[in-house]
């Protein structure tokens, strides 16, 4: 899942990052409005956590700006403000959720996948495809009784997958979702994770769930369920 964060505190900002990044989100981030703008345009986002007070561009205005522009992405408001007033005024212009500081990290990440759960309509963060079973919230993944160990890059690759299972997903699609701005890696990153989680998922397992559309991209589905 791939997070921007924007809040103009550069200690805070950094610390937030980090803390995503070693719980295995892929991490933008910047420090005003203006710059998140820009960074939306180049890139989708599974959830925005926004400081409202912000340099150039609020964080309020820049909700506002959002919704008016049919952006339903989710977005976690940070704020030193805790009256109720202000809370009310952060929900109204369209934000999903509140935070304020100073807050405890264990709390954004619950907040966080609560976000993630109501943008997709679910009531859990628990996902199966045949006898696959993906829980998002504790990243366990199970084929039957079988518990696969999967690294933080292949857990991120899966777990946009089977959020978006039976949808066919170019390798644009997937590096876009995964990887941030500051990654450098090879033209081929894709094709590799898909190959490390095919060892792991489908080598040993029937029926195979990962399948290759040639020209097109990837998908994850039960074949016998499309017949």
């Amino acid at each position: 899942m791939r997070i921007l964060v924007v809040e103009d505190e550069k200690d805070l900002n950094t610390i937030i990052k980090k803390r995503l990044n070693k719980e295995g989100y892929s991490v933008d981030s910047c420090f005003n409005g203006e710059e998140a703008l820009d960074y939306m345009r180049l890139a989708e986002y599974d959830v925005i956590v926004l400081d409202i007070m912000l340099p150039k561009l609020n964080g309020l205005d820049l909700v506002r700006l959002m919704r008016k522009n049919r952006d339903k992405t989710p977005i976690l408001l940070l704020t030193a403000k805790d009256g109720i007033e202000d809370r009310v005024m952060g929900l109204d212009s369209g934000a999903d959720d509140y935070l304020v500081k100073p807050f405890a990290f264990e709390e954004l990440l619950a907040r966080i996948r609560v976000l993630t759960r109501r943008s997709i309509d679910e009531a859990t963060n628990i996902f199966t495809v045949a006898d696959l079973m993906v829980d998002c919230d504790t990243r366990i993944v199970k084929r039957g009784n079988t518990v696969i160990s999967l690294s933080s890059k292949e857990f991120s690759v899966l777990e946009y997958m089977i959020r978006n299972q039976g949808v066919v997903l170019s390798r644009a699609k997937i590096e876009q979702h995964i990887w941030n701005f500051d990654y450098e890696g090879g033209s081929n990153v894709i094709d590799v994770y898909i190959r490390y989680l095919r060892k792991k998922i489908d080598q040993n397992f029937e029926p195979k769930l990962i399948h290759t559309i040639r020209g097109a991209g990837y998908v994850l589905r039960d074949e016998a369920s499309h017949e």
